[in-house]
């Protein structure tokens, strides 16, 4: 089958040098595994981080892709919820199924826990013609969404999800905050918080604005500006007239890290919440303790999510209460141009890339 396999790292990005399309063997299903025709597969950043072979370096010769949608082809022995011909999404995380955190519904905590198209392999990713996987690690997309959906929404969509559903708790009422609204993270949080009742102020560049407030934002604000987190306040003052409630946030939705840190906790109501997953802009934060302790402030930490999590976005999907955004698609030929449009973050939606020419 065709695949793109690269075979050492590019700390540069220089992704055309490393970036290949060449022929490896069919993945033939092993016990309780799946074997699915990938019709499409969605980038992500740690697309980049496993290229740069940084923060951690990854196997090689690697196949990247961790979200993918496509139709089953072939399944293992005691394979019993899924059959030839269903159509599937991934579910990226995986985990050991049997330890303590698995077993009581925390497989994101799990010790054996890896991202499927970014720690897993050699070899072994969606951006592939065919993939396979556990039964486990597969949900069926529903009827009225499409491959493109579907992969579009797998990772950012139940990854936001568990951030604000499954750790944050949100309620209706609240003010949230999505910083990097334009993200494919973002896109998804924006939605996941007004489905919620939630008023949303989301922050993003200049060139993204109007998406945001067109995906359901009730307000943007560029957060590109150096006291783009006083403009924020500001809004929390006027929401905060208009319900007779306290000015500021009740949650962050985080996941830029570095530049924006202690700004973002400023901005927290007392008791208040913010839920972190990743860091684009870097990991080292210096942070002022005393909105932490004074406040009693709530920072949690979130990554990925369950499977529950991801069948519930589905869901709500097919109901035509959220919605993937789609910047773009390109064949498995064009994915330089379709990683490096990433990395500038020139787009406003996920990136695809259709791996199955037929």
């Amino acid at each position: 089958m065709k695949a793109l396999v690269y075979d050492e790292y590019a700390p540069d990005n220089d992704f055309a040098r490393i970036l290949k399309i060449k022929e490896v063997p069919d993945p033939v299903p092993k016990h309780g595994e799946v074997v699915f025709r990938v019709k499409s597969a969605g980038l992500n950043h740690d697309d980049i981080w496993g290229m740069r072979g940084k923060p951690l370096q990854i196997p090689l010769p690697h196949i990247s892709g961790s979200d993918a949608a496509g139709e089953v082809v072939a399944v293992g022995e005691d394979v019993t919820g899924i059959k030839i011909g269903d159509r599937v999404v991934s579910h990226g995380n995986l985990s050991c199924r049997v330890c303590q955190a698995c077993t009581s519904g925390r497989e994101f905590d799990c010790k054996s826990r890896k991202v499927w198209g970014f720690q897993t392999g050699p070899l072994w990713g969606g951006y592939c013609e065919y993939t396979h996987l556990p039964e486990t690690n597969v949900a069926k997309i529903p009827d009225n969404v499409t491959y493109d959906e579907a992969a579009a929404a797998s990772m950012t969509m139940m990854t936001s999800w568990h951030m604000l559903v499954g750790r944050a708790k949100i309620r209706p009422g609240q003010t949230v905050l999505i910083m990097g609204g334009g993200s494919g993270m973002g896109i998804f949080g924006i939605q996941i918080a007004k489905m919620h009742g939630c008023t949303v102020i989301a922050t993003a560049s200049p060139s993204k604005l109007e998406d945001c407030m067109k995906i359901g934002a009730d307000y943007a604000v560029d957060h590109r500006k150096d006291d783009w987190h006083k403009e924020v306040f500001a809004i929390s003052k006027e929401i905060a007239k208009g319900n007779g409630g306290i000015p500021g946030i009740d949650v962050i939705f985080e996941h830029i890290g570095g530049t924006h840190w202690n700004k973002e906790l400023t901005l927290l109501k007392y008791g208040a919440t913010l839920v972190t997953t990743g860091a684009t802009t870097g990991y080292d934060v210096t942070t002022d303790l005393r909105h932490i302790f004074f406040k009693g402030t709530n920072v949690l930490g979130s990554t990925l999510g369950t499977k529950g999590e991801l069948e519930d976005g589905l869901y709500w999907m097919s109901k035509g209460k959220l919605k993937s955004v789609i910047d773009s698609v390109h064949p498995l030929e064009d994915a330089v141009t379709a990683h490096t449009k990433m990395l500038k973050g020139d787009h406003f939606g996920k990136i695809l890339m259709h791996p199955d020419s037929t």
